[in-house]
C-alpha cells in the first residue's frame, strides 16, 4: 500500500503548528459546562423508560429502519412523530432528517435554484455553508445580525435579479456567540422585499419560549418564515432533526433533498425518543424555568465579577473571548483540572483573534458551580 499522501500530512502539520489540531476528547466526570444537553433530557431515565415502554406497548421490537424512507424505512412512528412536531410548532408539515447537518445540507443544496440569491449571516453554521456550496444559487453574506447590511444586500438583489427568489438565512441562537438576531425586523425586511426567510432553531428548541418552542414561534412569526430547522441533538437530548414549513416544501424535499432520499431512515427507538421528548416539552415547563434561572444567575455573576470579555447573550450559550489558541487552551486546561468541563473554541472554527471559552448552561447546573467556575476564570484572566 502506498504511504499516506504527503499533501495531507502537510495539512495536519500546519494545523498542529497552529496549536489547532483536533483530537477526540476522552469521557470525563467533570461538571458539565460544555454539552448541548440544555434541559438534561439526554440523561433522563424517565424519557428513556417511557420511550422503551412505548415501543414495547406498540409491539415495535425492531432495531433498524431497514432502508431509506422511500424504500422500506418509513415505519409508522415517522407519521406519529411528524404529526406531533407539526402540532407543537404550529406548522403545516414536518419532515424528519437523520441529523441537523443532513437537514441543512438537504435543504440548501436542493431548494435555491440557479438564478436565485441566498443572503446569509456571516456566522451561519458550517452545515448551512456546506449546503449553500452545493447549491446553484449565488450567495452573499451580511454582517452578523446587522439588519442595515442585510437591507443593503436586499436592495442590490432586487436590482440584480428579475425572476429569481431571494432567501434570507439566519439562526435564532448562534452556536458560537449565543446571541440572536432581531427576528421581527428580519421578518419585516423579508416581507418588504418579497423574499423568503429560513431560520435554524437548533440552539433555541427547548430553550427559547415558555415551552421551548423556539424564537420564531415565541414571537408569533411562524407564518412569515419559509422554513424552520428544528434539531433534536441539543435541547431535546436525542438525535435527528426536522424541517417544518408548508406541505409543498415537504413534498419538494421528499423528491429532491439528496441527504433525505439516499440514506437509511432512523431506527424506531430514535423516533420513540423524539416523541417522548416532545411530550415532555409540551406538558412541563419546570426544566425550562430552571434553565432560565441559571442563565440569569450566570449573567449577573459575570457582571458582578466584571468579566468584560464575555459576549452579550441571553441564551444558554455564553462565550468569553480569549484571543490566541495557546492562551485559550491553557485557561481551559486550568478549568478542566479543577473539575469544570469547559471547552476552548479555537481558530479556524472561529476567526483568528476571536478564540473563546464556551460555557453551555443547563437546567441541572447549580449556582455554586457557576460561582466557582467564574471566580476561577476571573483569577486566571487577570493573571
Amino acid at each position: 500500500m502506498k504511504s499516506f499522501p504527503q499533501s495531507l500530512l502537510n495539512k495536519l502539520a500546519q494545523r498542529d503548528a497552529a496549536n489547532a489540531l483536533r483530537k477526540l476528547p476522552e469521557p470525563n466526570n467533570r461538571i458539565d459546562f460544555s454539552s448541548n444537553d440544555y434541559l438534561g433530557f439526554s440523561k433522563s431515565a424517565e424519557i428513556f423508560n417511557e420511550a422503551h415502554d412505548y415501543l414495547i406497548s406498540s409491539g415495535i421490537i425492531v432495531n433498524g429502519a431497514t432502508g431509506s424512507r422511500l424504500i422500506s424505512g418509513n415505519h409508522s412512528l415517522y407519521s406519529q412523530a411528524e404529526t406531533t412536531i407539526c402540532e407543537f410548532h404550529a406548522a403545516e408539515s414536518a419532515l424528519i432528517f437523520n441529523s441537523g447537518y443532513d437537514a441543512n445540507v438537504g435543504l440548501f443544496s436542493s431548494v435555491p435554484q440557479k438564478g436565485d440569491v441566498i443572503l446569509y449571516d456571516e456566522y451561519i453554521h458550517a452545515s448551512i455553508r456546506d449546503g449553500i456550496r452545493l447549491s446553484l444559487a449565488k450567495a452573499y453574506k451580511f454582517r452578523h445580525n446587522d439588519m442595515a447590511d442585510l437591507e443593503r444586500l436586499l436592495k442590490k438583489a432586487a436590482n440584480d435579479i428579475s425572476e429569481g427568489e431571494v432567501y434570507i438565512v439566519t439562526e435564532s441562537v448562534f452556536s458560537m456567540d449565543g446571541d440572536s438576531p432581531d427576528m421581527e425586523k428580519m421578518a419585516s425586511l423579508t416581507e418588504h422585499y418579497n423574499s423568503r426567510l429560513i431560520v435554524d432553531e437548533a440552539h433555541a428548541l427547548g430553550v427559547v419560549g415558555e415551552r421551548g418552542e423556539g424564537l420564531v414561534q415565541m414571537l408569533n412569526l411562524e407564518d412569515k418564515v419559509f422554513a424552520r430547522i428544528m434539531t433534536f441533538g441539543k435541547g431535546l437530548g436525542c438525535h435527528g432533526a426536522a424541517i417544518v414549513g408548508s406541505v409543498q416544501l415537504r413534498q419538494y424535499l421528499v423528491n429532491f433533498a439528496r441527504s433525505f432520499i439516499y440514506t437509511t431512515g432512523l431506527p424506531p427507538h430514535s423516533l420513540a425518543t423524539i416523541l417522548t421528548a416532545y411530550n415532555h416539552l409540551a406538558t412541563g415547563t419546570e426544566k425550562q424555568q430552571s434553565l432560565k434561572n441559571i442563565v440569569s444567575f450566570f449573567t449577573s455573576e459575570v457582571e458582578k465579577l466584571q468579566l468584560k470579555s464575555f459576549i452579550n447573550s441571553g441564551s444558554a450559550i455564553h462565550c468569553a473571548v480569549v484571543p490566541g489558541n495557546e492562551k485559550v487552551k491553557n485557561i481551559a486546561s486550568v478549568l478542566q483540572q479543577n473539575g469544570f468541563d469547559v471547552k476552548p473554541i479555537l481558530s479556524p472554527t472561529v476567526p483568528e483573534g476571536e478564540e473563546r471559552l464556551r460555557f453551555c448552561l443547563h437546567a441541572y447546573n447549580t449556582r455554586q458551580q457557576v460561582n466557582d467556575v467564574l471566580e476561577l476564570l476571573a483569577t486566571h484572566l487577570s493573571s
